[in-house]
């Protein structure tokens, strides 16, 4: 795979979580996660994990700064590789300031893939998940029922549903994804970087979409 930076962007639901999953186990790319990479630094005690570390426990929300100052230094351990931000940049100030990092080491964004779902269907989608008391193992009700109602196929723990995957919750999150994430959009299509796949394709189709557009 060729070294690319490549944003990836999808409303919850939409199977982003696992085209980044696939993306960084068959193609190679560098998974960005700002919540794995903040739990990365404070772990090594970094000088920037201390920074982190003092917003999370306190439950305040980290400052783009300080977010922006994450990324530099992991765009600094992970040079030239093909690198796959994953829910990120969420807020325009974000997008500004990782274009002003990538600039900096003369990189760029060279593409941002909205893996799209409507709304209906992410609420039919994630109203169907199921969780498995015991074990922790996700189902879902839709694409990959159990075997017998209510239990789990790997240890026969009960299934429950998640209190954040009830209607009214996931509509919540969804008003905040558009607030936040259509201005992003709009900055990348401005440039001309931004592709779109309908998430309704299904895993496979929509990764060999994702192939093709990077290819």
């Amino acid at each position: 795979m060729k070294a690319m930076n490549l944003v990836l962007i999808g409303p919850p639901g939409s199977g982003k979580g696992t085209q980044a999953e696939l993306l960084r186990e068959k193609n190679g790319f560098v998974h960005y996660s700002t919540g794995d990479v903040f739990r990365d630094h404070i772990s090594r005690k970094s000088a920037v994990g201390a920074k982190v570390e003092e917003y999370v426990t306190s439950g305040r929300l980290v400052p783009d700064d300080v977010v922006l100052e994450v990324v530099n230094a992991f765009m600094a351990e992970n040079i030239g590789k093909p690198i796959l931000f994953d829910g990120f940049p969420r807020t325009i100030p974000q997008a500004e300031g990782l274009d002003k990092v990538l600039a900096a080491k003369k990189l760029a964004v060279d593409m941002a893939v909205l893996v799209d779902l409507p709304d209906d269907e992410v609420v039919t989608r994630l109203t169907a998940r199921r969780q498995c008391r015991k074990c922790g193992k996700i189902c879902n009700l839709t694409f990959k029922p159990p075997t017998v109602a209510g239990v789990c196929d790997d240890c026969g723990g009960e299934l429950y549903q998640r209190k954040d995957d009830t209607e009214t919750v996931i509509r919540d999150r969804l008003s905040t994804y558009h607030q936040q994430t259509e201005p992003v959009l709009h900055y990348y299509s401005t440039q001309g970087k931004l592709k779109r796949i309908d998430g309704a394709l299904g895993r496979d189709k929509v990764y060999q979409e994702i192939l093709r557009l990077i290819a």
